[in-house]
């Protein structure tokens, strides 16, 4: 019986773990297909479609009293968190940009000990650190580019990812797993859209390149991926999930 279960978690280690792969794939995706400098159109295009066809599928309306919550998981999960990831994958280096965000799990201890008074294990906070340590020597190179906005960018996005993750296991319900996270996908590129209207230069032609990268992340990089993630949140702990 334990070793079902053991395996089980680990399965579900596995399937979450799909979900931050396939998000590494954004850095190579936008530089290599994406029209430039254009974050509010990228986030915008990715979450909004992945939103309606999870809505859609799902067929479920959230009660009055999960809206508030669903908003608020919204704009950290997606809507800022994204536009700061797209700024920060124009402005870095892959490789940069993922050393920043390997701080996620040490965000996550601190807040848990911050808010809970939960102390984090010594055999975690230890892997943790040479975890952010080792990508560095594996990743950073003396020519890559330390340019201050994009660096402010993944730190920031980072910090609200980590946030995003304490209160979506806090705060989640009996909401069906397509249904709670195809919400927050709608709402936040709802919000986006006159976002990406008013302040990104527009799009004047689509390649075929373009709109490879486009549907890339919208259907593999967001919704496989965000049903992956917040089944595993839902299942296992904050410390495992960011790790």
């Amino acid at each position: 019986m334990k070793s079902n279960s053991l395996l089980s978690i680990t399965l579900l280690i596995l399937l979450t773990a799909i979900a931050p792969t396939l998000w590494g794939t954004t850095y190579i995706i936008t530089t290599e297909l994406l029209p430039a400098d254009r974050p509010f159109i990228a986030a915008f295009l990715r979450l909004l479609p992945a939103g309606i066809i999870l809505v859609l599928i799902s067929k479920h309306l959230p009660r009055r009293d999960e809206w508030i919550h669903i908003v608020i998981l919204a704009i950290l999960n997606f809507a800022i968190f994204h536009v700061l990831l797209f700024v920060a994958a124009y402005r870095l280096p892959g490789g940069l940009a993922a050393v920043v965000g390997a701080i996620q799990p040490l965000m996550m201890m601190f807040l848990i000990w911050f808010v809970d008074n939960r102390k984090p294990a010594h055999l975690a906070l230890g892997a943790s650190i040479i975890g952010v340590f080792g990508m560095a020597a594996l990743l950073l190179s003396p020519s890559s580019t330390w340019d201050l906005i994009g660096i402010i960018a993944a730190t920031v996005g980072a910090m609200l990812m980590t946030c995003g993750v304490f209160l979506a296991r806090r705060w989640r319900t009996d909401m069906p797993l397509l249904a709670f996270t195809g919400w927050q996908l709608l709402i936040a590129g709802i919000m986006l859209a006159p976002l990406a209207w008013l302040i990104d230069p527009p799009l004047v032609t689509l390649t075929t390149k373009n709109i490879l990268g486009y549907g890339y992340l919208s259907l593999f990089g967001t919704t496989f991926a965000y049903v992956l993630w917040f089944n595993g949140i839902a299942k296992l702990s904050p410390v495992a999930v960011s790790s």
